[in-house]
């Protein structure tokens, strides 16, 4: 049976002696879950900037850009349905960590989205 770890393509990101326990969970889990979930990200951001009625396409990339930090950051649906997407991702183990600093790990599954969106929506 495939798990959902077997999914995720391992990414190799080294660690340091200074590395903390939230950037491995960053680099070990959510980076390869934001990874694989990548499409599902821009297909349902790309069905959201239609349903603002912005058009998207007509935008400068400096608008873009800014439309679519604006757009993750300001709107909690959106920002809440793309952290249940990388949430639904975890095994048990990884949600309890998860858990133990969610506010912490929220910012930086936002914050990396945010930065994958505007690098493949130019």
């Amino acid at each position: 049976m495939t798990t959902k770890i077997d999914l995720r393509e391992s990414l190799n990101i080294p660690n340091s002696e200074t590395t903390t326990p939230a950037e491995i969970f960053q680099n070990q889990i959510l980076r390869p879950i934001l990874k694989l979930q990548n499409d599902l990200y821009l297909s349902l951001f790309t069905n959201y900037s239609l349903r603002q009625k912005a058009d998207f396409s007509s935008l400068s990339a400096f608008k873009k850009q800014m439309f679519i930090e604006q757009s993750v950051q300001k709107d909690s649906v959106l920002k809440n349905i793309f952290i249940g997407m990388t949430i639904g991702m975890f095994t048990l183990e990884e949600l309890d960590v998860y858990q133990s600093d969610s506010k912490v790990f929220n910012k930086r599954i936002i914050s990396m989205l945010i930065e994958r969106l505007k690098s493949q929506m130019n």
